[in-house]
């Protein structure tokens, strides 16, 4: 019987994990999974040692506050996995928690994939030969990451991006909005203040000063926020009870893709939403704060190596759709740019061009290639002797 030891961090790893899982048992039915996993992936069928809500920080001064804890969990699932040996570990993103984790699997003869290719083209570059030396094989879901690990010859995949094979070929945008219950005519605006707590407090309030100076400015607009969970749901809710209880607004509670595919234009925390906007063919203007500590950190030390983040952007290796960064995230100008995105077709289309080459590169069965690559390394296919 095949055993998979599979760690996740947060929604967007729960949601690849799943996919991977779904993909391996078509070809291995009795297979077991073991690990640090969210819904969609208990739903798939994963024995939960934690969950991965647990590793959901992000920052440098914020994961400091909650170290003691990760490593205390880093250790309890290394003496696990050490005593139980599963035949191969996967470990999906989360690079700062799995790969010391990966490190001393790897060391004790158990094979070892990373499913998610660090920033690597951004900061800390060297974790490459971390990376070479914790693992088997990396699957990377953009193209442009393959070359970094092949210059070094370190064995990596370009499986493509599972989203990109998940988007409906014909969006009916007013379709989406009666199955959302949103406004069947005029413009619509998304907010998506990013899917953790420490984003959406420190960036929803800025996006709602945004969303109030566009409705100075075109009075007809109408807003909607998606929260992926209830308990952001609640905080945003507040957010806008508190700060602009007169605005235009309707909260839902999920269904943040379907939103990006029945709104106008989406302002979208910078991270792995600005793709699945992308992919959805969503105009959209991306923003983005870390805390202050963090900033000056990044900043003094020189880690930034790179001149956009939006992951449009990073892809096409240009600036598809405006950013505003930290001290730029300011109303007025996310205003301006979200309204000329509703207001100049001539620029809406030239992003909905660029979005459709970049998503066809994209669209590769990615949970099907990621589920051969990891069946490939072990020494007899149980795929291929069932």
């Amino acid at each position: 019987m095949l055993r998979i030891g599979i760690i996740a961090g947060e929604s967007s790893g729960d949601n690849l994990g799943a996919g991977l899982m779904r993909a391996i048992r078509e070809r291995v039915p009795d297979v077991q999974f073991e690990g640090v996993a969210g819904p969609a992936m208990i739903a798939a069928g994963c024995k939960p040692l934690a969950y991965a809500e647990d590793l959901a920080v992000m920052g440098i001064t914020e994961v400091l506050v909650h170290l003691p804890r990760l490593l205390r969990l880093r250790r309890r699932l290394t003496r696990y996995f050490l005593q139980q040996h599963p035949d191969i570990f996967i470990g999906i993103d989360a690079p700062d928690f799995n790969l010391s984790l990966e490190t001393r699997l790897h060391r004790a003869g158990i094979r070892t994939v990373h499913y998610v290719s660090p920033s690597i083209w951004a900061w800390r570059s060297r974790r490459v030969f971390k990376l070479g030396k914790a693992t088997d094989l990396v699957l990377t879901l953009l193209p442009f990451e393959i070359s970094l690990y092949e210059k070094h010859g370190f064995p990596a995949k370009f499986v493509g991006h599972p989203l990109a094979d998940q988007v409906p070929q014909i969006l009916d945008r007013a379709a989406l909005r009666k199955t959302l219950h949103l406004p069947s005519d005029g413009q619509l605006v998304a907010l998506l203040p990013g899917s953790r707590r420490t984003e959406v407090e420190r960036l929803g309030p800025v996006f709602l000063e945004t969303a109030q100076w566009l409705v100075a400015a075109a009075p007809e607009l109408k807003f909607v926020i998606p929260a992926t969970t209830p308990a952001l749901n609640k905080l945003i809710k507040s957010q806008v009870r508190m700060l602009k209880p007169d605005l235009p607004v309707i909260l839902v509670e999920g269904h943040a893709r379907e939103v990006m595919g029945a709104v106008d234009v989406a302002l979208i925390a910078s991270g792995t939403a600005t793709l699945e906007a992308m992919l959805w063919r969503c105009p959209m203007v991306v923003a983005y704060r870390i805390a202050a500590g963090s900033y000056a950190l990044v900043k003094g030390l020189g880690l930034l190596r790179i001149k956009h983040v939006a992951l449009p952007n990073l892809l096409a290796n240009r600036e598809v759709v405006p950013e505003f960064l930290q001290y730029r995230a300011l109303p007025f100008d996310m205003g301006t740019a979200v309204l000329g995105l509703l207001q100049d077709q001539a620029a809406r289309t030239a992003q909905l061009e660029t979005f459709a080459t970049l998503s066809s590169n994209l669209c590769c069965r990615a949970d099907e290639r990621a589920a051969e690559a990891v069946l490939e390394l072990l020494p007899n296919d149980p795929a291929a002797a069932g």
